[in-house]
């Protein structure tokens, strides 16, 4: 063990819980790490060949067979190591909210199979498991045993007073923050962050916060390669503040990366907080003691922007400012997941207005939004409910154009700095599933659709098809894309401002990637790219189509290019 993780390990609980209750909690976090301890991931860090593909257990379905069971066949069959991870969406039994309400963290949900069919896929795939560990199901037996009064459990959950003043406390629901329950001595209140079917947990209680160190060791051993804490900056709550993103929120993150990296070398830890960027990248900590990657929030909404207004600036501008990253981190990048686009992220960045045109153009396309209190008694829009591909297809267009428009937003995705995350509605083509919110009255159900396996395929296999455009193409561009060396997550990122219509950037010094956000063409005089390249010829990566300084370089309507340097 080194010496550095131990002394930080304990130096930090100490900082949190004090000398005494430190001391024991550092004794416990040792024993932890000596029991589980396994061996070093096959990879130490990521690069330019790790694109991670997100999906739910059971987003593809076949009848008379466990979900995991299909989604390992359909990897198998049609996506192969074109993607080598797979982030599976909370597999544990569950009450609420698709999953994320868990009723036990160490089960798996039997409707979609059990832990051996998780290790299977581990066995193919790098896998990231969701640690949803700010909060519990009501139905957990933990929440259960706490009601009855067991001892073992009073100091779980956070007991509060709906007497005294919680305004200062940021929410990211318009729900009550105290719920009321039934306890065996009484009515008492407990804090809900998300819902009163999520009862948050108590990291003041020693022995809580040492149950969920084993946990997040369980699941390393149980094939996790990449951990998703859910939700982790709302961990530490303490009235008259915000309780989010809280020195204690942090030092208990950096005990969970240290604990991870000796329990099994080579875990890579993701902080999960839908929040603006400059509290985001805070869980980055001194690059080398926090997160190993932080969730790009901005990134979804800003291209969204892009494409509706036709002008890439904010998106670009917002690149250019993005600080540099240490040798071990970096930005987990996505565009669409399963919940909505949010919108904190963008504040500072794009004003009322163009948010407001967002909102206004998801409900256009038959999304919804979602609004947060602001503790005034006013709400505004939070999160943009819909289907990536629906939020960019324009009424009366042919599905050609359409197509075009989403595989250039997800060009840029695949070109920034970072690590791509795709969501699996995406890469199939899915739209807006309006029947899914209907039948559970949940807005984010919308793109949370579950395919049946035999449709699914055919609409793939034939040529054509929606589902057969994006899907094919996107592939392809990701196997272009784990070719270049130039996209290695920590490889250089410059931006070019060249046509406010275009989003440009050099990557590691060696490729331009060129995106038109525009239904326009646009013209480009290609010794712009002269000095980044150093080169007078041009080859583009994605088509093949070689260019030289004496021609202009014409991008078509949301038309993508890769430009490396060429022979001369």
């Amino acid at each position: 063990m080194t010496q550095t993780a131990v002394d930080q390990i304990k130096q930090n609980l100490y900082d949190v819980y004090g000398n005494e209750k430190g001391e024991r909690l550092y004794q416990k976090t040792l024993d932890i790490i000596d029991t589980c301890r396994q061996k070093a991931q096959a990879k130490d860090w990521v690069d330019e060949r790790d694109v991670m593909l997100i999906t739910y257990g059971d987003s593809i379905k076949q009848e008379g067979e466990n979900p995991l069971t299909t989604l390992k066949q359909f990897l198998q069959e049609y996506v192969g190591q074109t993607i080598n991870s797979v982030h599976i969406l909370p597999f544990y039994p569950f009450t609420s909210d698709d999953g994320f309400s868990v009723q036990d963290y160490l089960e798996v949900n039997p409707e979609l199979g059990d832990w051996d069919n998780v290790h299977e896929l581990s066995e193919d795939y790098d896998l990231m498991f969701d640690a949803v560990i700010n909060h519990i199901s009501r139905k957990s037996n933990w929440f259960q045993n706490y009601l009855k009064g067991e001892e073992e459990y009073q100091d779980y959950f956070v007991e509060s007073d709906p007497s005294l003043d919680y305004s200062s406390v940021v929410r990211p629901r318009a729900l009550p923050l105290l719920t009321k329950v039934e306890h065996a001595e009484g009515t008492k209140y407990v804090w809900t962050t998300f819902s009163d079917d999520q009862i948050d947990l108590n990291y003041e209680s020693e022995a809580l916060f040492a149950e969920v160190l084993k946990i997040l060791a369980a699941y390393v051993q149980h094939g996790a390669r990449y951990l998703r804490l859910d939700a982790i900056g709302f961990l530490w709550k303490r009235l008259g503040t915000t309780s989010i993103h809280l020195e204690e929120t942090h030092k208990i993150v950096q005990v969970m990366r240290h604990v991870l990296e000796e329990i099994s070398p080579g875990t890579i830890v993701i902080t999960e907080t839908n929040v603006p960027h400059k509290d985001n990248i805070s869980y980055f900590g001194s690059g080398h003691n926090e997160a190993h990657m932080v969730y790009q929030f901005p990134l979804p909404p800003l291209t969204l922007h892009s494409f509706v207004s036709g002008n890439a600036r904010h998106l670009s501008e917002w690149a250019d400012a993005l600080e540099d990253t240490s040798d071990h981190t970096s930005f987990f990048n996505f565009l669409a997941s399963h919940d909505g686009v949010g919108l904190r992220p963008v504040e500072g960045i794009l004003n009322e207005g163009e948010v407001q045109s967002l909102a206004d153009r998801a409900k256009e396309q038959g999304g919804f939004v979602s609004y947060k209190d602001n503790g005034d008694g006013t709400k505004s829009p939070y999160e943009l409910n819909i289907n990536y591909l629906s939020a960019l297809t324009k009424p009366e267009e042919t599905p050609q154009d359409a197509v075009d428009r989403f595989l250039a937003a997800q060009t840029i995705l695949l070109s920034v700095k970072g690590v791509p995350g795709i969501y699996v509605h995406s890469l199939l083509g899915s739209l807006n599933d309006l029947a899914g919110v209907e039948v559970t009255g949940r807005n984010r159900s919308i793109n949370r659709e579950k395919l049946a396996a035999d449709k699914l395929k055919k609409d793939l296999d034939t040529e054509g098809t929606l589902r057969n455009r994006v899907f094919t193409t996107f592939m392809d561009r990701i196997e272009l894309r784990k070719q270049q060396k130039a996209f290695h997550p920590n490889a250089t990122q410059d931006v070019l401002f060249l046509d406010d219509r275009l989003f440009t950037i050099v990557r590691g010094g060696e490729l331009v990637s060129v995106v038109n956000v525009s239904e326009e063409a646009v013209e480009v005089d290609p010794e712009e790219f002269q000095a980044p390249l150093q080169s007078e010829v041009f080859v583009d990566a994605l088509s093949g189509v070689s260019y030289t300084t004496e021609e202009k370089i014409t991008v078509q309507p949301y038309g993508a290019l890769w430009l490396k340097a060429g022979e001369q």
